[in-house]
């Protein structure tokens, strides 16, 4: 399957900061694929370069088969690039209105866009009044609105409630069933493991992992909950691979050998208080990754 996205040994450099470093990075058609890092870590630089909008020091990008920035390319993405800008004294229609104008958008599909973001009832409003939310569901909207193959979000859910957030995951969730691609940026663990397909996680300008998340969590740990937790922690490491998190030891390895872990650690004196499965979070493996790359080396926060 060719990819609608494919970089490599993509590299940034603004003066002496090195915003991306030799970034690899594939999007297939029709998947949902969750660009995720802290804040800081490269992906709004690296989107920047796909939608043409900055150029790279080094690397070759492609998208849709073209060249970032071509009118070709242009066509068949859509994406809202950190905060949407507006006309702050025309209204939301008649932004999308301009829009849809120089990009030969019927007025129909105006309408369409509006329902998709729920913006139908604030449509005539002046876009100054908007909430941080409600300019952010106006970007998604404006991103749609050449009915795109390719889109591209970045943070699309910053700023929204609790309930704009879900409507937005739907939304995504949506466009990925209709055969669109979607790729999007985030630092929320939750929101990336809820609705993509695939992952790839950055920091510090790099790519550290790049899979499909039920691959990236792997499969099923014990979570061991014992005192004293360090003479219990030397005790697991017979089993696999130990880490801890908050209070309780994560083992990788077979549930099934529950028993023997639980006599062992008993036999060795050790008071265990809790043993049971559980699947590896998102979270857990993006803090293990973030902080195996962490040398202490200072970066400039450039996206």
């Amino acid at each position: 399957m060719d990819a609608l996205v494919e970089v490599s040994g993509l590299t940034k450099r603004y003066g002496g900061t090195l915003a991306v470093d030799g970034v690899d990075l594939k999007v297939l058609p029709g998947e949902v694929y969750g660009f995720l890092g802290p804040n800081g870590a490269g992906k709004t630089t690296t989107l920047r370069i796909l939608t043409g909008l900055i150029a790279p020091t080094s690397g070759t990008v492609r998208v849709l088969g073209g060249r970032p920035g071509d009118a070709a390319v242009l066509k068949g993405t859509g994406s809202m690039i950190e905060s949407p800008a507006f006309y702050p004294y025309l209204s939301g229609l008649d932004n999308l209105r301009l829009l849809a104008e120089y990009a030969g958008v019927s007025r129909q599909r105006i309408d369409e866009v509006l329902e998709l973001v729920d913006l139908t009832d604030r449509a005539k409003d002046r876009f100054s009044t908007y909430s941080l939310g409600m300019k952010q569901r106006l970007g998604v909207a404006a991103a749609l609105l050449k009915d795109p193959e390719l889109v591209i979000l970045d943070e699309p859910t910053n700023g929204l409630d609790p309930a704009g957030m879900r409507d937005m995951r739907r939304l995504i969730r949506e466009l990925g069933t209709e055969g669109r691609t979607v790729l999007l940026s985030s630092h929320l663990l939750g929101e990336v493991q809820q609705i993509c397909d695939r992952v790839g996680i950055i920091n510090a300008g790099r790519m550290v992992a790049e899979h499909n998340v039920d691959e990236l969590r792997g499969e099923q740990e014990l979570v061991v909950r014992a005192t004293p937790k360090d003479t219990a922690q030397a005790i697991l490491t017979r089993f696999g691979s130990v880490h801890q998190y908050d209070d309780t030891l994560r083992v990788q390895v077979d549930p099934a050998q529950a028993a023997e872990v639980n006599r062992v650690l008993v036999e060795a004196g050790i008071a265990v208080s809790e043993l049971h499965t559980t699947e590896r979070a998102l979270e857990d493996i993006f803090f293990e990754l973030t902080t195996e790359l962490s040398t202490g080396e200072e970066k400039t926060d450039v996206g």
